[in-house]
């Protein structure tokens, strides 16, 4: 059974930073696309980032790129999130994600996803 444990959520303030992490299991996590999403409320579940296998290639919403991070740790079974600069409207649960199949090595489709971590609330304070 796959299973994904997010940590790392809480309060910060604006032009802070925060990490998430999130440890996979029950699977070969290095064959797998990964990503991160975040909802939030009264909105849809949004994409974040995407990194691929090997961590060579990573893909960013447009209104993170330059403040977020997303690497991998192979030898883990985990995945990361830096947040630089973090602003409010970044409030949001986040969801850590791991790709169905490896038909692709980087995946951006929330529809490609099959297996989700329970998510982590961050907060972003003015």
């Amino acid at each position: 059974q796959v299973q994904l444990v997010e940590s790392g959520g809480g309060l910060v303030q604006a032009g802070g930073s925060l990490s998430l992490s999130c440890v996979v299991s029950g699977r070969t996590f290095s064959w797998y696309g990964m990503g991160w999403f975040r909802q939030a409320p009264g909105k849809q579940r949004e994409f974040v980032a995407a990194i691929s296998w090997t961590g060579g290639n990573t893909f960013y919403l447009d209104s993170v790129k330059g403040r977020f991070t997303i690497s991998r740790e192979n030898a883990k079974n985990t995945v990361l999130l830096q947040m630089n600069s973090p602003k409010p409207e970044d409030t949001a649960v986040y969801y850590c994600a791991a790709a169905t199949s490896r038909e692709y090595n980087l995946v951006v489709a929330l529809r490609d996803y099959g297996y989700w971590g329970q998510g982590t609330q961050v907060t972003v304070s003015s």
